[in-house]
């Protein structure tokens, strides 16, 4: 279950990553709104989830995930670069997500 919360926490993390662009400075209420809520959603979910998981994997994959969605995100949905670099980059990161993962069985 712990890893389920984070992936919870990891989702709504993205949210909140997407929705502090798509606020423009918290000018646009519907989105300042979803950006709260989605911060709130995550940090509840990782709690969740450090209850089981050690500190040091649950925060990193936390972040990771957060950081590769958002960065996809941005790719898929703002027309930011997708050069190579940028995508090893994320590579990389998913790349450590995963040793984590499979680190803590």
């Amino acid at each position: 279950m712990a890893w389920l919360h984070l992936l919870f926490a990891s989702a709504a993390e993205i949210v909140w990553a997407f929705t502090l662009k798509a606020s423009d400075g918290f000018t646009k209420p519907l989105m300042a709104a979803i950006n709260v809520a989605a911060l709130l959603a995550a940090v509840w979910f990782l709690v969740q989830a450090m209850r089981t998981l050690p500190l040091g994997t649950a925060y990193a994959v936390w972040t990771g995930i957060g950081v590769v969605g958002a960065a996809v995100l941005g790719v898929v949905v703002l027309g930011e670069s997708a050069s190579p670099l940028r995508l090893s980059a994320i590579a990389l990161i998913v790349t450590g997500v995963v040793m984590l993962k499979l680190a803590e069985g």
